[in-house]
């Protein structure tokens, strides 16, 4: 399969030229939108993409470990699983598997528009703000691992149904264990306060439509009809930082993702986050990450 390079990832009309991986549709049973199956090595979603290396997917991977701990990067963040631990990985995220970790457990990889777009909005399939791991109690991790063993055996059955209805089937089970696992997501305490900040979920909405030519707070909070002091009483009650710090946060991101992922100059780089400056988006990177944007590209690399 043919890797491309998705032009406007964010919906935004910029063309960031980040390299991602489709949806391996050819290795599914069936050539339906999904696969599950155990993790193991050999695993790929590209035969260009070895796993530990830093790389960007355009579709869901919810892992269920077995057994750990394992130690897995995702936009930058390392996070450490272990047994009874998932991760959710969301489309256009980067992330890079640990090759000194071995990764054992069940893993689901789910194609964007396998799933009717009301399920879509009950599971939260695109909530980026909810934390990629996920740690159940006993009694959620049992139901979850049933839910996803009578997925894999519905996934596995290809003789006792027509085709169309074998499709059918798999989307009710995918759905049923996809909503406990969005249930779990949103039971958190901090991801309940983040969804009931209704002050904040806008201002977030906004800076991830605006963060690549928007870098004023004030500019956020009079397009919302907030004042500034309402804005940041929200933001940092949601998050513990200012409405500056999120912002910048994000566009640190997006500058982290443009040059681990392209060939961009830097200042090709600074400009597609809102820097038409080379020198100023080089003072602002190394600022928050220590680094300068060529040494961290080199790190990578």
């Amino acid at each position: 399969m043919a890797d491309r390079t998705i032009q406007g990832g964010d919906g935004d009309g910029r063309a960031d030229g980040i390299r991602t991986f489709p949806f391996p549709v050819e290795l599914s049973v069936g050539g339906v939108g999904m696969q599950v199956g155990p993790m193991g090595t050999g695993r790929t979603w590209h035969a260009d993409a070895p796993l530990e290396r830093v790389h960007r997917i355009d579709f869901h991977v919810v892992m269920l470990f077995g057994d750990g701990p394992v130690r897995h990067m995702i936009d930058f963040a390392e996070y450490e699983a272990t047994a009874g631990d998932l991760l959710w990985i969301r489309p256009g995220q980067v992330h890079r598997f640990s090759p000194s970790s071995e990764y054992r457990g069940t893993v689901l990889t789910m194609q964007p528009g396998f799933l009717p777009r009301a399920t879509v909005e009950a599971t939260g399939l695109y909530r980026y703000d909810l934390p990629p791991l996920l740690r159940p109690d006993e009694p959620q991790l049992a139901a979850l691992r049933a839910a996803l063993a009578q997925l894999q055996r519905e996934y596995e059955d290809t003789g006792t149904l027509p085709a169309g209805l074998h499709t059918s089937v798999l989307r009710h089970s995918l759905t049923a264990f996809l909503l406990r696992l969005a249930h779990l997501a949103a039971s958190s305490a901090e991801a309940s306060r983040r969804q009931d900040d209704t002050t904040f979920t806008l201002f977030r909405n906004a800076v991830e439509k605006g963060f690549a030519t928007n870098h004023s707070v004030s500019a956020y909070a009079d397009a919302l009809g907030y004042s500034r002091r309402t804005l940041v009483r929200a933001v940092r009650a949601a998050t513990g930082q200012t409405p500056k710090g999120f912002i910048d946060k994000r566009v640190i991101l997006e500058a982290k993702r443009l040059l681990a992922h392209t060939e961009l100059p830097i200042g090709r780089v600074g400009a597609a986050v809102g820097f038409p400056d080379a020198a100023n988006f080089s003072k602002f990177f190394q600022q928050h990450t220590e680094m300068t944007p060529a040494a961290f590209r080199a790190e990578l690399r």
